[in-house]
């Protein structure tokens, strides 16, 4: 499997916790994107770049933990309906009906 097919359930993870609960940490989106252990190193590494792109911010004196950066705060997704975001992993908005 490619390296990035193993990234990618990371950002999306990340970024729907940054979003939906304000806070990013690396068990945190282990445990969102349903990831087998042993990929923690994956996600600090993604977590990291997602730092250097401005997307997430370090927190200060926490080891591994982000705040939204000003990339995902001044982007233009506020307007979006975030009540029928889905509760599990699949990154799907709850339907309508």
């Amino acid at each position: 499997m490619c390296r990035e097919t193993k990234r990618e359930p990371a950002w999306v993870s990340a970024i729907r916790l940054a979003m939906l609960e304000g806070r990013v940490d690396v068990e945190s989106v282990v445990e969102e994107a349903n990831l087998v252990a042993g990929r923690e190193r994956t996600v600090r590494d993604v977590l990291a770049k997602m730092c250097d792109r401005r997307l997430l911010r370090a927190v200060d004196g926490a080891e591994d933990a982000y705040v939204p950066g000003p990339v995902l705060l001044e982007s233009d997704r506020f307007d979006l309906d975030f009540e029928r975001a889905s509760d599990g992993g699949a990154h799907r908005w709850n339907s309508a009906v």
